[in-house]
């Protein structure tokens, strides 16, 4: 082999280490859905400064995005992942700062309820104090766009302050389209203050901030409860964190050394809401040696069941994930709180 010979192979090889890498490392805007982790919830809550001793665990149960690479990119294909693009992950208006601050957003927001649920069933004192609007999105023409941010709470309008997210709602849409409003709000600690013209919403015909909201809330207990979720975020928690909470609280046993996963949001009602993904945290649950996983049982909406006719319960989901990796892990409907506290009792 010739030196000219010798480089071009050099240069090929160079090259080819250069595409590996660039395969393995270099990030692409899409992302991969699939099977997280089961989580276990005696290492992440104290009541009355105390971990939970008891034998078995409650899990909660996640799933893992992960940003693919030109090689990853091709795990969509396995079984329970899934290939989400950009805008699919975070929608039109968010980065991904503002998808953190969301996720950060609904964890808070599911311990709260969790908290609140728990007390309220074992009938402990608590008290849940309203702290503003919780900026959830803003549309493109919101005079607001450029002024507000995903994650900022508005704490008063036009000076005035509410006890609820339907007295915010009531105020702004008693005002005229187009009339400038002046807008208090809270950015990373910090008390700031704004304004611009109200837009007319399209689904009320009413005047709005072209925002979308909910309640920011905070919770104080006589018994003092502590959860660290540490870097997992969403709402899908709310309903295991309940359970261990309302366990230690009564200091039952209820799990009688079993090892129970679960997932599912917490309604002040007592409802257990439907998540997404849920056939990805069945696998995570089972890898981790779950043998009951609670599944909630929601009833689909009959119009949103014309519109897509193969939408199956979280339940039902469940099920079918179970099904298709043979495990033995017993999947468990609940509906409600109440429901899950009483098969626990009858275990």
């Amino acid at each position: 082999m010739n030196a000219k010979e010798k480089k071009t192979r050099k240069g090929l090889l160079v090259a080819l280490i250069v595409i590996i890498l660039a395969g393995v490392f270099v990030p692409i805007p899409y992302y991969i859905e699939g099977p997280g982790s089961a989580v276990k919830l005696n290492e992440l809550v104290e009541v009355d400064n105390k971990k939970d001793p008891e034998d078995g665990h409650f899990m909660l149960t996640t799933v893992a995005v992960r940003r693919a690479t030109p090689f990853t990119y091709f795990m969509k294909y396995l079984p329970f992942h899934e290939g989400l693009t950009t805008e699919e992950l975070f929608g039109t208006n968010t980065s991904d700062a503002e998808y953190t601050n969301l996720q950060n957003y609904y964890m808070t927001s599911s311990i709260n309820a969790a908290i609140e649920q728990a007390y309220e069933a074992a009938g402990e004192k608590y008290q849940l104090t309203y702290n503003g609007v919780y900026i959830m999105s803003i549309l493109e023409k919101s005079d607001f766009e450029d002024k507000l941010e995903i994650g900022d709470t508005i704490l008063s309008l036009d000076g005035q302050s509410f006890d609820s997210s339907s007295e915010f709602i009531d105020y702004v849409q008693q005002q005229k389209v187009g009339q400038v409003i002046e807008v208090t709000y809270e950015r990373n600690g910090e008390q700031q203050t704004t304004s611009g013209k109200l837009m007319e919403m399209e689904e009320t015909k009413k005047a709005g901030l072209g925002i979308s909201l909910v309640d920011n809330t905070s919770i104080e207990t006589e018994i003092p409860v502590s959860i660290d979720a540490g870097e997992i975020g969403g709402p899908s928690a709310g309903f295991m964190f309940a359970l261990q909470i309302y366990t230690q609280l009564m200091d039952e046993d209820l799990r009688k050394g079993n090892e129970i996963a679960g997932t599912g949001t917490m309604q002040p009602d007592g409802t257990i809401g439907r998540i997404g993904g849920i056939d990805k945290k069945i696998v995570a649950a089972s890898e981790e040696g779950a043998t009951i996983f609670f599944a909630p049982d929601d009833t689909i909406d009959p119009v949103i069941q014309k519109n897509y006719p193969e939408m199956k319960s979280n339940y039902q989901e469940a099920l079918d994930a179970a099904k298709k990796i043979d495990t033995d892990m017993k999947i468990v409907p609940v509906k409600t709180f109440q429901d899950a506290i009483d098969y626990l009792k009858n275990l």
